[in-house]
């Protein structure tokens, strides 16, 4: 299996269908901080992230911003005091493809490189 860091997101196809439960259960343990929610039957991929203060948390939201135009693909985000929540899904297909996936992962990398 790739790395989901490396990945770049796929153009999405008319026709596709969601990730299917079982390549779900081997691509989440990549991305082990982020959990599926399902919100209307829909699942989504969500994580919180936590900031200082309200500035770290808006360069933060900037970042994944950035990201998101680079790859058109883009999250939900909520952006608060000390605290940012993230939601990935595909609108398309009502549902999870790989891009959410690869998503949550470079938005992992982007944390990972946030001021303490």
């Amino acid at each position: 299996m790739r790395i989901l860091q490396n990945m770049k997101c796929v153009p999405y196809r008319d026709g596709e269908t969601p990730v299917p439960e079982d390549e779900i259960s081997e691509l989440i343990p990549q991305i082990p901080d982020w959990v599926v929610i399902k919100i209307n039957g829909i699942g989504h991929l969500k994580r919180q992230f936590e900031f200082s203060n309200f500035v770290q948390s808006l360069e933060f939201t900037n970042k994944i911003g950035c990201i998101a135009e680079e790859e058109k693909h883009h999250p939900a985000i909520l952006t608060e005091w000390g605290r940012v929540t993230v939601e990935w899904w595909t609108h398309k297909i009502k549902g999870l493809h790989q891009n959410d996936f690869v998503m949550a992962a470079k938005t992992d990398e982007l944390y990972a490189k946030s001021p303490d």
